[in-house]
């Protein structure tokens, strides 16, 4: 029976602990797979509401839980999987081409994103039915 290959990886990134406080820092390419061209971050997310709801063509990923937690369902058209983030100091990696929903978020919660592209409205596909057709291609 083979395995079937997960749909994200969460990255370990580093810390530095000290009495004054925490630091985790990211390096491309030590840390990252893909240089960054975006970062961004949802907060204030009401926990009954959910975003996402897409997937890119192109862009890559990095989703980090700064403060708080929250859920990310991944889809490929053929698995699902659902990861948990709840720590500063780890990273998931989303690639091209993986419908993800976030839910579940906690009072507080802060959901960074470093992104491999700008901002590009033709990157997304935002319909889970043409995500599917454009897997069949």
């Amino acid at each position: 029976m083979s395995q079937t290959k997960p749909l994200s990886e969460v990255f370990q990134l580093p810390k530095n602990l000290d009495g004054r406080g925490d630091l985790t820092f990211i390096e491309y390419p030590q840390h990252i797979p893909f240089p960054i061209a975006r970062v961004y971050y949802l907060y204030n997310v009401p926990g009954v509401m959910a975003r996402g709801f897409h997937a890119h063509r192109e862009l890559k990923q990095l989703m980090i839980a700064l403060n708080g937690s929250f859920e990310v369902l991944l889809d490929n058209g053929h698995h699902r999987e659902t990861v948990s983030l709840c720590q500063p100091d780890q990273g998931l990696y989303i690639g091209p081409m993986i419908w993800h929903e976030m839910k579940n978020f906690s009072p507080g919660s802060i959901c960074l994103v470093l992104a491999s592209q700008h901002f590009d409205e033709s990157d997304y596909i935002r319909s889970y039915a043409d995500f599917l057709q454009q897997l069949r291609k």
